[in-house]
């Protein structure tokens, strides 16, 4: 297996994990029915997001801590969630690479979502 290298392989992790995240019957609910995402229009931005938080690219606009508040006002997020969330993100990393980037990649979600959680 090899490493997140750029942009290719970042839009392969997204697409594999919101994919699994879209049929998820525990943090699914919180994308289709309570934010509504539109896909088409998301993805790109949470592939501007890893990218930037990976290889230190421009492009990410967005106030990821905002948007995760106003989620959580609609409908409560717990830590269960957020553990989900991460287990779910690790185990597509891995099933796709394996390197410094990968473990870099699971390191920032584990800690985003410690951050969110204190945020909200």
């Amino acid at each position: 297996m090899k490493d997140i290298e750029g942009r290719e392989d970042i839009d392969l992790l997204v697409d594999t994990f919101y994919g699994k995240v879209q049929k998820d019957a525990v943090i699914g609910p919180f994308f289709n029915d309570v934010a509504k995402v539109n896909w088409d229009e998301h993805l790109p931005h949470l592939k501007d997001f890893w990218e930037a938080g990976l290889f230190h690219t421009v492009g990410f606009k967005g106030n990821i801590i905002k948007t995760h508040q106003d989620l959580n006002a609609k409908s409560s997020m717990k830590k269960e969630h957020f553990d989900h969330w991460v287990a779910l993100f690790s185990g597509t990393v891995d099933e796709l690479f394996q390197g410094p980037n990968a473990e870099a990649a699971k390191q920032k979600a584990w800690s985003m979502s410690v951050v969110i959680q204190m945020k909200i």
